[in-house]
């Protein structure tokens, strides 16, 4: 009977003691088949800024006038040529200069006709008077009076014909120098000493004051939007970046492309020159936008998408409409909400469903690693 009871209680010892290795076995496989997190990423929510409302558009820079200077001479040789293409000039300022030898000869020329016209009045108009103070006497005729009279307008016609072609050779004399017709830069050279350049040849082509403009092309639509004054932020082939005002809106809209022309004044910048192209913003106001940082937004298949870490730890992806950007943060303007929480960075490597960990903030890892007092 003893020898009985001893056995029994050495069967439940071994049952007793093996009992442990199937739960420890059960707890390694339940470890196994656990999900693990695809990536350890840090969240964020969305930031209400207040944003510049802008226009995008894409121009031309081109001259606010641009004059044609050129020659008003008739067979005359370029003797001079003082300025070239760059250079700054004002008002009046002499450009080139023609021979003026044969103008200078015709010019005194001139002047020796006169002389002699005046002479000849002078004379016709003695006779005449004599001739008028004999005619209460008799001793002439009236048809004799009348041929002295008449001698001393002709006298005074040709008096004024002298005068008129003394001023003409006087004119010719001027325009063998070229003036600047206002300030400005010049833009292009075309005259060339020793060349004989006929009437109205180009000789010169200069921006008027030095003054520029961007052509900006604004579809129909967004005209309303803009106004004479307004700024606008224009930005060149070199990054250089240069703020404008609005001087007018085009009275007409292309009926090819449905834009507008929109001129905006630009200040003196090295690197705006005229003829380039370039982009810009006008700038409309201020409006209250939903920001995230730009590295939350991942691009793809063409569309903007952002992650949304859910409460069980997954990311749900979510497409965005994005706006503009402001340093290293993006408007959102549809597809989310102020209250989710996104995936901050490393977004690239997650699918939709994947299953995450949330780093702790920075501010809970100082809280955590602060020494309790």
């Amino acid at each position: 009977m003893k020898h009985s009871l001893l056995i029994a209680l050495a069967g439940l010892g071994l049952l007793a003691a093996a009992s442990p290795l199937p739960t420890a076995a059960a707890a390694a496989t339940t470890t196994a088949s656990a999900p693990r997190p695809a990536l350890t990423v840090s969240t964020t929510q969305p930031r209400r800024e207040s944003l510049a409302r802008r226009l995008p558009a894409n121009g031309s820079v081109a001259a606010w006038q641009e004059a044609s200077i050129g020659s008003e001479s008739s067979g005359l040789r370029l003797a001079e040529v003082l300025v070239n293409v760059g250079e700054q000039v004002r008002a009046g300022q002499l450009l080139a200069r023609f021979a003026d030898d044969s103008v200078r000869a015709d010019l005194a020329q001139a002047r020796a006709a006169l002389q002699e016209a005046r002479a000849a009045l002078a004379q016709a108009q003695a006779n005449a008077e004599r001739a008028r103070a004999l005619s209460a006497t008799g001793a002439m005729s009236q048809q004799e009076i009348l041929q002295y009279t008449t001698a001393a307008q002709t006298a005074q016609a040709r008096v004024a014909a002298s005068q008129a072609q003394l001023e003409a050779q006087q004119l010719r004399l001027k325009h063998t120098r070229v003036l600047a017709p206002d300030a400005g830069v010049i833009s292009a050279r075309l005259a060339t000493v020793g060349a004989v350049a006929g009437p109205g040849t180009e000789l010169f082509r200069m921006l008027r004051r030095g003054r520029l403009e961007w052509r900006a092309e604004v579809g129909s639509s967004d005209l309303p939007l803009l106004r004479a004054g307004g700024r606008a932020m224009v930005t060149a082939a070199s990054g250089a970046q240069v703020e404008g005002r609005v001087r007018v809106l085009a009275p007409t809209v292309d009926a090819a492309t449905r834009n507008a022309l929109v001129y905006v004044d630009l200040p003196e910048h090295p690197d705006i020159r005229a003829g380039m192209f370039a982009r810009g913003e006008f700038v409309l106001g201020q409006h209250e936008a939903l920001t995230v940082p730009l590295a939350a937004v991942v691009v793809r298949d063409g569309f903007s998408q952002v992650f949304e870490v859910g409460a069980d730890g997954r990311v749900l992806m979510r497409r965005v409409q994005t706006g503009q950007r402001n340093a290293d943060r993006v408007e959102i303007t549809t597809g989310l909400t102020p209250e989710a929480r996104v995936v901050q960075q490393g977004g690239a490597f997650l699918n939709d469903g994947d299953l995450v960990r949330v780093a702790p903030s920075d501010s809970a890892q100082k809280q955590l690693a602060a020494p309790v007092k």
